[in-house]
């Protein structure tokens, strides 16, 4: 399942990407609408792709680049849109504390010296921001970094070693979760640092957003999000994804 160009080792990285194989009626639920299902589907393949092209750019780092897939039977169509020397590796678990902690024991115990595990709704996350989680892990000592999200979540977590801790009592989806993480660091004197806040794109005005981004003067390095959704306004306007200010 794990079959890596880079092996793991105490001195690498694994850079881990929690995604859903892209599907109809089960893919950014939250877009559709306005997206319809088949178009929001499409759109989740193009941040998967965005995300692996963001996490290939940190392959110089000591970096091992793996996707943590769900549901059970979908390697195949997961697999055909990542990058060929991505590892695999299923998700375990039922809530999101769940599938995050066992994602860290599972990867952890293939023998990495340090794990950051990423969301694939943050397409335009820089690669160097990715870079610089890479570098601080790999400072010495024990120490955790995080990558806050403006609605009060966050989009990426990185840990030297397991601390289960970090996910007890956590009211996830919430707007609390970024708190109540730093909240546990604290309580159990765990260094963490927290990167730049960024955002996630997970329903209508976040949409919304990534268009006024994408399509305007300095837009960030998604080609396949900025494809797929250039196609779209091309053939019917940019009403129903973009809708024009009052």
């Amino acid at each position: 399942m794990l079959t890596l160009d880079l092996p793991p080792g105490p001195g690498i990285c694994a850079l881990a990407l929690m995604a859903k194989t892209p599907a109809p009626g089960r893919s950014k639920t939250r877009l559709s609408p306005p997206l319809t299902p088949r178009e929001a589907a499409a759109l989740s393949e193009a941040f998967v792709r965005d995300t692996a092209r963001h996490m290939a750019q940190a392959s110089g780092l000591g970096v091992a680049s793996i996707a943590v897939w769900t549901p059970a039977g979908t390697e195949e169509e997961m697999a055909r849109i990542l990058p060929e020397d991505f590892g695999m590796w299923p998700q375990r678990g039922s809530s999101l504390g769940e599938r995050l902690t066992s994602a860290l024991e599972d990867l952890f115990s293939q023998g990495f010296g340090s794990v950051i595990l990423l969301g694939s709704d943050s397409p335009t996350l820089p690669a160097a921001t990715l870079a610089k989680a890479v570098r601080m892990l790999a400072e010495p000592g024990d120490r955790a970094v995080l990558g806050p999200t403006d609605d009060g979540g966050y989009c990426l977590l990185g840990l030297k070693r397991l601390h289960r801790e970090l996910f007890r009592d956590i009211d996830w989806s919430t707007e609390r979760v970024r708190r109540q993480t730093v909240e546990r660091a604290k309580e159990i004197a765990l260094p963490l640092t927290e990167l730049p806040t960024w955002w996630d794109v997970d329903d209508g005005p976040s949409l919304a957003r990534l268009c006024g981004e994408l399509f305007g003067p300095h837009p960030p390095d998604a080609p396949h999000t900025r494809k797929f959704l250039a196609g779209l306004i091309a053939r019917e306007g940019r009403g129903r994804v973009w809708p024009e200010r009052g």
